[in-house]
């Protein structure tokens, strides 16, 4: 056994003291250095710690009804439309639309002589027109930017694009229809003569073409195509397949484009492609999409089966979302699907993940979305509520 001597064990102690205050400060510097890194990127990893968070808490809203301006009261009764773009609230009574603040404060109001009218709102901009009339404006908060009016031919409907560009399908002699678009400006950039019932438009980001669904009959069905086209070139982009229902809207968006048909709704993509299709298994109440994301809302009154269904793109399987009452209105913004029922409005991502609510009363026909407020329609005013998401 070997043999140590009293000042080598003090030797070895003092060593081992000296290693261990080492280690010590080292991990010490190693704790400030990660402390402060982690200080310094605040900005990169802080958000999505509190979204991760806050994707577990469901915001209850609580639905006090704002006072002041509101409500805002409609003399016509319940054939009155809404719409919110550009930090207004535009409304179209039967012989006046009005431009409202957030607040509900008046901006501006133009009498319309339409006795079929329809509204369009982007950007603060308001598209009105007379479904089989010959003649349509383009507005804003503070002057008429254009009008236009056929002498030859009826409007059977128009849209307008976030860019103020504006889709008009008028009737044909020769055609089924004709497509003519105008810039912001009110000059005409793109006509097309179609043969088939052209029955929605949406336009393309940027304004630089856009989607087009029309109907036709094929094996003894009416089906709906979806064509691309772009406002300087001939012909289409892509055309895709006939899917297997009676459109209704039809949206874009930089992945292809989403269908909502009158029994069924898909997608198709920048091939043309079909890459989802859904069939409904109650009555649609209503449809909506943005940026690809999709909500469809369906009612089976003789089950009592009340269904909201979602979609995060194309190619994917919806996720189906039960619920208690019969579904109103739906849109689709930022990332959420909101989904009115007779007694609440709802926030959904697109998980099917419960995001926010607040109760509402069974009045309510509709709704429209801001950046902090949901403005409820009802048969003769408008009400607000404050509403976090």
């Amino acid at each position: 056994m070997p043999m140590y001597d009293s000042t080598d064990m003090l030797d070895f102690k003092k060593k081992q003291k000296r290693k261990k205050r080492l280690i010590r400060v080292v991990l010490i510097l190693l704790l400030l250095a990660g402390a402060a890194a982690a200080y310094l990127t605040q900005e990169l990893w802080l958000p999505k710690i509190r979204n991760f968070n806050r994707q577990y808490q469901t915001i209850i809203n609580d639905g006090a009804l704002a006072e002041g301006n509101f409500p805002i009261m409609i003399n016509s009764g319940a054939d009155y439309q809404i719409d919110y773009s550009g930090n207004y609230l535009t409304v179209l009574s039967d012989s006046t639309v009005y431009f409202y603040s957030d607040e509900g404060g008046l901006i501006k109001h133009i009498q319309h002589a339409y006795t079929n009218p329809v509204m369009l709102s982007a950007s603060g901009r308001a598209l009105l027109y007379e479904r089989g009339g010959d003649e349509f404006c383009l507005e804003d908060a503070n002057n008429t930017l254009y009008e236009k009016r056929f002498n030859d031919r009826k409007i059977m409907f128009a849209r307008l694009s976030e860019e103020g560009y504006t889709a008009v399908v008028t009737t044909s002699e020769k055609y089924h229809c004709e497509i003519i678009v105008y810039d912001r400006k009110g000059a005409s950039i793109y006509e097309r003569k179609c043969v088939e019932l052209v029955n929605d438009i949406s336009f393309r980001e940027g304004s630089e073409g856009c989607v087009i669904s029309y109907v036709y009959a094929e094996n003894g069905s009416l089906v709906t195509s979806v064509q691309n086209v772009d406002f300087t070139k001939d012909g289409e982009l892509w055309s895709s397949p006939g899917l297997d229902t009676f459109g209704l809207d039809v949206y874009s968006y930089s992945g292809g484009a989403f269908l909502v048909g009158i029994d069924a709704c898909g997608y198709v993509d920048n091939a043309g492609n079909i890459t989802s299709f859904f069939r409904y298994e109650a009555d649609l109440a209503g449809g909506a999409s943005c940026n690809g994301q999709s909500a469809g809302i369906l009612n089976n009154e003789e089950r009592r089966q009340y269904t909201a269904v979602l979609f995060d793109g194309g190619g994917r399987e919806p996720v189906l979302v039960g619920l208690s009452s019969p579904l109103i209105d739906v849109h689709v913004e930022d990332g959420l699907a909101y989904v009115m029922t007779s007694d609440a409005i709802f926030a959904y991502d697109f998980t099917g993940t419960l995001r926010s609510t607040a109760k509402v009363n069974d009045s309510y026909t509709g709704f429209e979305r801001s950046q902090k407020h949901i403005y409820l329609k009802s048969f003769n005013k408008i009400d607000r509520i404050d509403y976090n998401s």
